[in-house]
């Protein structure tokens, strides 16, 4: 015969695993973006752009996947955001 709390964690085993479970299924779809908008990001970075990989990269791409490593890619070419000198601009123009 199982003790109480036996049956208790048994009880809490399994809502540990349910929740698990939850977490993983939510968080599935955004490492697939990832995976998939870092592939195109390394196949652009091969084909000669130049693409920083930061954070705020892996961010957009994580949530819009493939469109938004197009986005970052683009973003990179103009010049506006993720190229690999731009974090260093601001404090050059601040000291002229």
């Amino acid at each position: 015969m199982a003790t109480t709390l036996e049956l208790a964690l048994v009880a809490l085993v399994l809502a540990a695993l349910f929740g698990a479970y939850r977490v993983i299924r939510a968080v599935k779809p955004f490492v697939v973006n990832a995976v998939v908008g870092l592939v195109v990001i390394l196949l652009a970075q091969a084909l000669g752009a130049e693409v920083a990989v930061t954070p705020l990269a892996l961010l957009v791409v994580a949530i819009a996947g493939f469109p938004g490593a197009v986005l970052v890619i683009l973003l990179a070419y103009v010049g506006v955001a993720f190229a690999p000198g731009l974090a260093a601009l601001p404090l050059v123009v601040g000291v002229l």
